[in-house]
């Protein structure tokens, strides 16, 4: 039965013994993993940053869920629960497409590279001073300033955690929860960042859905019809948009599939795949590991995880209506930190001894899989990308190694302190979509239209960044009409895509010996590069066995087929849960038909 006292009042949650064991018991596992595997760690920067290239499918695949599965995703989830309904999650849900996208076509490409990071790409692509250029100069701006940001906004979620379970300063909880995953990660590398990204993608799934269930049964719930019937949660439980409301229909379902899913670079769905996606891909046995691993993770990322998240976000509207309630209940956290998504963490102070401490070391193995990720891939390019390819390319392999944990430290220390500056998650989300946004077409077309070159990176890089740079701090003080977040992004998109088109068309176009070379290598194919190759190129190129066809068409087949299928699981689930039987079997049904056309049509292609 719930303490009555913990009912009464939310800022006195007290751990007791069994609660501190769970969290003690998981940062001691997570320790000994790194220390077992230092050693091996250490003899390279192949080991230390790709685990030696020898990686199986399904535990590539269970790290980039896991990484993907941060302590901010429930809070960011809760967010937009609370603000635009179910619905609201086709921000992210429509990203769906990117990945699929990645898993059909680019996944075998980048493992073909046999490059050590995806920046190492661009001296691959592209020629000359520019190409060197751009490889180091993306190096510190994804590496480091990117890569910060990304990292702060996970830690911003353990902060309002912290303030919330054990009344923490923001200071305190940044230096007790960065501080073990920094060391593990400084010293396991890949290898160990793997091992234990799967230890807490279990532990994190079982406290995700154990908080929901015991929720559920909270008095001012009853149980889940209880919730489903609650008026405060009825107008938000379709999951599509009232399309009568223009406003909503456009920003957070037409956008997201028209524009964003293709247009915006976002960590962990990068148009044409890249980040630390990309560096598990190339960290793989091969190129079939690669695209197991990546369509292993689509499918668990969309159709396996949300709906815990998606239920507790509901209860908190029925227990905390609005900021009003949980200021009022949390009097000690800064207000200006009290913002929709401190209701998943103001949920779990309702949940019992025992059980509350699992799901507290579960929230800290989700934030601890997803900084141990963008740690390691962050140092392999200040490391591999910049200070071996500018800096000191003589450099041994201990020596390179050692600067890449000494790279660890110094990121995660940046990310602490820019956490302290940051409020909401929803906040940082629309941040990180304005700074990519007009960007990812690019990413796309690159491996497979000749003219484009490092000079058009570069451009959409910088535009890309002024035209955040100006909606974030300079329109609102021109005194110029408020756009929505959804007509930044579109303006972002349009002015950074005609930029990046037009100095392609004047610029000079790559090398024509890199072009063959990187056609030799990758085997892109397709019409974009008839120009490039000469009639004997052209010739070689189709005497190679299977080389009778271009692949892409039945990649985006199967992209478009794949989408259907875990769309169609996705929303069975949620059908299922919500005791609504006659869609939830149609549904069930689609997933099957999708899945058994997704599986004739990859038997087809060449690449069975």
């Amino acid at each position: 039965m719930l303490d009555q006292n913990r009912q009464a009042d939310r800022t006195e949650i007290v751990l007791q013994a069994a609660d501190w064991l769970s969290i003690f018991l998981f940062f001691v596992l997570s320790l000994a993993v790194g220390i077992a595997v230092t050693r091996r760690a250490g003899r390279s920067t192949s080991e230390f940053f790709l685990s030696g290239r020898n990686m199986p499918w399904w535990l590539l695949g269970i790290s980039m869920v896991a990484t993907t599965f941060a302590t901010d995703t429930p809070n960011l989830v809760a967010d937009i629960v609370r603000t635009h309904g179910i619905a609201g999650n086709w921000l992210w849900w429509a990203f769906l497409l990117t990945g699929m996208l990645t898993v059909f076509v680019y996944a075998r490409l980048w493992r073909r590279s046999g490059v050590l990071t995806d920046l190492e790409f661009y001296e691959l692509r592209y020629s000359g001073r520019s190409a060197a250029f751009l490889r180091g100069f993306r190096a510190l701006y994804l590496g480091v300033f990117f890569n910060v940001i990304i990292m702060a906004a996970v830690t911003l979620a353990v902060i309002k955690i912290g303030g919330v379970l054990f009344r923490a300063s923001p200071v305190w909880t940044v230096l007790i929860a960065a501080s073990v995953t920094m060391v593990y990660s400084a010293l396991g590398g890949l290898r160990g960042v793997l091992i234990t990204d799967l230890i807490q993608f279990c532990l994190a799934m079982v406290g995700s859905v154990a908080a929901a269930v015991f929720l559920l049964s909270l008095p001012q719930i009853g149980n889940l019809q209880g919730l489903l019937n609650h008026q405060a949660v009825r107008g938000g439980l379709s999951f599509l948009p009232d399309f009568s409301s223009g406003n909503a229909l456009v920003a957070v379902f037409i956008i997201p599939l028209a524009v964003q899913w293709w247009s915006v670079w976002y960590p962990g769905a990068e148009p044409g795949g890249g980040g630390y996606i990309a560096q598990r891909m190339l960290a793989a046995r091969d190129e079939n590991h690669a695209l197991g691993a990546t369509l292993l993770f689509n499918v668990a990322h969309y159709a396996l995880r949300p709906w815990p998240w998606i239920i507790v976000a509901l209860c908190s509207l029925v227990v905390f209506p609005d900021l009003d309630s949980l200021r009022s209940s949390f009097p000690h956290i800064d207000p200006a930190m009290v913002r929709n998504d401190l209701a998943y963490p103001a949920m779990l102070t309702f949940l019992p001894h025992g059980l509350l401490g699992l799901v507290i070391a579960s929230l800290f193995a989700a934030y601890m899989s997803t900084i141990s990720t963008h740690l390691n891939w962050g140092s392999s390019y200040v490391v591999h990308d910049f200070y071996r390819r500018f800096v000191k390319p003589e450099a041994d392999e201990r020596h390179l190694v050692l600067v890449g944990r000494f790279c660890t430290v110094l990121l995660m220390v940046a990310a602490g302190a820019l956490a302290l500056l940051l409020e909401n998650a929803l906040q940082a989300f629309n941040i990180m979509l304005q700074v990519g946004a007009g960007t990812g077409a690019l990413f796309i077309l690159r491996w497979f239209w000749w003219r484009i070159n490092a000079l058009s990176e570069i451009t959409a890089m910088i535009v890309s960044f002024l035209v955040a740079v100006y909606f974030e701090f300079i329109h609102a003080r021109l005194g110029l009409a408020v756009l929505g977040d959804w007509q930044k992004l579109t303006i972002g998109v349009a002015v950074t895509t005609a930029a990046w088109l037009a100095v392609t068309l004047v610029s000079r176009p790559t090398d024509r010996s890199t072009l063959l070379e990187f056609c030799r290598l990758i085997r892109p194919g397709g019409p974009g590069w008839k120009a490039v190759l000469t009639p004997e190129a052209a010739a070689e190129k189709a005497a190679e066995p299977g080389a009778e066809q271009w692949d892409v068409p039945s990649g985006i087949l199967c992209m478009f087929l794949g989408c259907g299928a875990v769309y169609s699981a996705l929303f069975a689930s949620g059908y299922w849960i919500f005791s609504k039987y006659a869609p939830a079997a149609v549904l069930s049904c689609s997933t099957v038909i999708f899945s058994f056309l997704l599986a004739a049509a990859w038997r087809k292609s060449r690449w069975s």
